[in-house]
C-alpha cells in the first residue's frame, strides 16, 4: 500500500513563494510517476506537475510553467514543488499523487493520493 504525506503548506502573499512535499512509503518506485494536483474551492481538481522516477521527465500545467519547479530526492522517496511568483489563483488543496502510469496524473485520476496540504495566497 502506498502511503504518501504531505507538507510545507500555508499562507503566503503574492509574488512570494513556498515549498511542498511529499513523502512516499509502501514500495519500491523506481517505476512510477509522482506528481501534484490541486483543488481550489468549487472547481475541479486540476493537474499541477509531475516527474517520472527514473529518469526525471518533468511535466507542468501551462499556469505554473516557469514559476514552479518539481524535483524528487530519490534516496529519501521524497518529491518537491517549489513554488515561486506565488499568484491569489493558486489558492487550492494541492495533494501529492502517485501511479505507474504518468499519464494518469495528467488527467487527474491517480492511483493514489495524499491527504492534501492548504496553499493560500493573498492578495
Amino acid at each position: 500500500q502506498v502511503q504518501l504525506v504531505e507538507s510545507g503548506g500555508g499562507s503566503v502573499q503574492a509574488g512570494g513563494s513556498l515549498r511542498l512535499s511529499c513523502a512516499a512509503s509502501g514500495r519500491g518506485f523506481s517505476g512510477s510517476a509522482m506528481g501534484w494536483l490541486r483543488q481550489a474551492p468549487g472547481k475541479e481538481r486540476e493537474f499541477v506537475a509531475s516527474i517520472v522516477w527514473s529518469g526525471g521527465f518533468t511535466d507542468y500545467a501551462d499556469s505554473v510553467k516557469g514559476r514552479f519547479t518539481i524535483s524528487r530526492e530519490y534516496d529519501k522517496n521524497t518529491v518537491y514543488l517549489q513554488m515561486n511568483s506565488l499568484k491569489p489563483e493558486d489558492t487550492a488543496v494541492y495533494y501529492c499523487a502517485e501511479d505507474l502510469d504518468v499519464r494518469r496524473l495528467r488527467v487527474g485520476v491517480p492511483g493514489y493520493w495524499g491527504r492534501g496540504t492548504q496553499v493560500t495566497v493573498s492578495s
